[in-house]
């Protein structure tokens, strides 16, 4: 019996590897065959890597009335940018334009960077689609990202599988039109969200959630290789469970059951080896010994932390973490959660208060919304800022949330090519309608976007 469930075991590995590989060259192909470039009047250029690349020797000028210095969280009036390629050659309120450069005037808007969503979900549809019909949904949602202005984002979980370091690949070599885009592919997740069904007498023979067993720091080391040779960007793990027995998600007394999943000795081990490996670690927990054991363990990406006390301040701070509070993904559990504690208590009420102490105390904030379903979409993100202002941050500050702090904490150095418009970053440039400082919805109404040097959307230039 144990024979053939080993075996059935390896049948399903040898046919999702097989999926996984044909992946890519349906996104690259199929995909790439649909799209055609949405810059006005540019040349028709040959299908396959590079369509989407900013010629090496264009020469582009913007000018605006205005644009944000994400570094100093200021206005800087009349500021001209200077490309070449895909990257910024010259930035300031005085660059003279040389002769014969293209120009791109935006008017009375204001440029800016373009945005860093570090956590979004690009597919909404589960894990019951084929691999080929999740990896076109992610790439339609990777591109609503893009056109909203986010030229860059990090995938928090394929929900199984590693379709989207096919996706991810197919946009870096420019056969799609897509973000910047960094992925922890398939999670090591042991949490659920629920007990399961024992339809299947062999269930817990035939594997884990997410098909990875992580029971033991020397599992979890291995299960972190494997996910390095899919080619991942990050590690994500869960440490908090939302059930203990048949409570589910909170306590009679309104506060969260919060069991924790792995143990620190896992989370341990699993940072440790992410981190001697060259990759970096998320963590999705809510509070309790789950949410310490991430702190404790210096996780790079700590994800939401609705118990955040003083105590584990003092923690993040010591190891300079910064914190990602996924607005958007509990503004849409606010009426269930509000529903189930007869309004005592909700998810985004602990998270107002766990964000307030992190602000106090000089915590990094990291934008990163959630966007993983109809209920929490991708496309509106932007109304995240306005939250961030209530809740201790000043506009500037708000708006750095999806700048420098993001892109330090993705993976390869990333600050040195993203998040402010300086001279060697690449040309990563949006644009607002108006003064985003006196008023931060008009991050909802991004109407230019160029990634690399290209245009990706332009409702504003002359």
């Amino acid at each position: 019996m144990r024979r053939q469930i080993m075996r059935r075991q390896v049948l399903r590995r040898q046919v999702l590897r097989r999926e996984a590989k044909l992946l890519g060259v349906l996104v690259s192909t199929i995909v790439a065959a649909s799209l055609t470039s949405i810059v006005a009047g540019s040349p028709a250029r040959a299908q396959g890597n590079g369509k989407y690349f900013a010629p090496k020797d264009q020469v582009i000028a913007i000018r605006a009335a205005s644009m944000f210095d994400a570094k100093a969280g200021t206005l800087v009036s009349n500021a001209v940018v200077l490309i070449k390629g895909d990257r910024i050659t010259d930035v300031g309120a005085n660059v003279q334009i040389p002769e014969g450069t293209s120009v791109i005037d935006l008017g009375t808007a204001t440029m800016m960077p373009g945005m860093i969503d570090a956590h979004v979900h690009v597919n909404t549809g589960g894990n019951t689609a084929s691999l080929a019909a999740r990896a076109l949904r992610a790439l339609a949602n990777a591109q609503i990202d893009l056109d909203v202005g986010f030229t860059s984002v990090l995938d928090m979980d394929s929900r199984g599988s590693f379709y989207t370091v096919d996706l991810r690949d197919a946009i870096n070599n420019g056969s799609v039109r897509g973000p910047r885009t960094q992925v922890v592919g398939q999670s090591l997740n042991p949490r659920a969200t629920n007990y399961y069904p024992d339809n299947q007498s062999v269930r817990t023979y035939e594997g884990y959630t997410e098909n990875k067993n992580v029971n033991g720091p020397w599992l979890a080391r291995s299960a972190v290789r494997e996910a390095k040779l899919h080619g991942v960007d990050y590690i994500k793990i869960y440490t908090t469970q939302d059930f203990a027995g048949t409570e589910h998600m909170w306590k009679p007394d309104a506060t969260l059951v919060n069991s924790p999943s792995l143990t620190p000795e896992e989370v341990n081990a699993i940072v440790d080896e992410a981190h001697r490996l060259g990759l970096k670690v998320a963590c999705h927990t809510y509070g309790g010994e789950g949410m310490r054991s991430c702190l404790n363990a210096g996780v790079d990406a700590p994800n939401h932390l609705l118990e955040l006390d003083a105590a584990d301040v003092k923690v993040m701070l010591e190891k300079k973490l910064p914190f990602v509070p996924t607005v958007d993904d509990l503004v849409a559990l606010e009426q269930a959660d509000l529903r189930e504690t007869g309004g005592r208590n909700s998810r985004l009420k602990l998270l107002e208060q766990a964000v307030r102490r992190a602000v106090a105390a000089g915590i990094p904030i990291v934008f990163g919304s959630g966007a993983t379903s109809v209920a929490i979409p991708h496309g509106k993100q932007a109304g995240q800022f306005n939250y961030y202002a209530k809740w201790g941050l000043s506009p500037a500050q708000s708006l750095q949330t999806a700048y420098l702090p993001a892109a330090r904490m993705l993976n390869y150095d990333w600050e040195k090519h993203i998040g402010t418009i300086e001279k060697g970053k690449f040309a990563d440039i949006i644009a607002v309608p108006g003064n985003p400082l006196a008023d931060l919805n008009l991050m909802s109404r991004v109407q230019f976007v160029m990634k690399g040097g290209m245009v990706m959307r332009n409702e504003i230039s002359r």
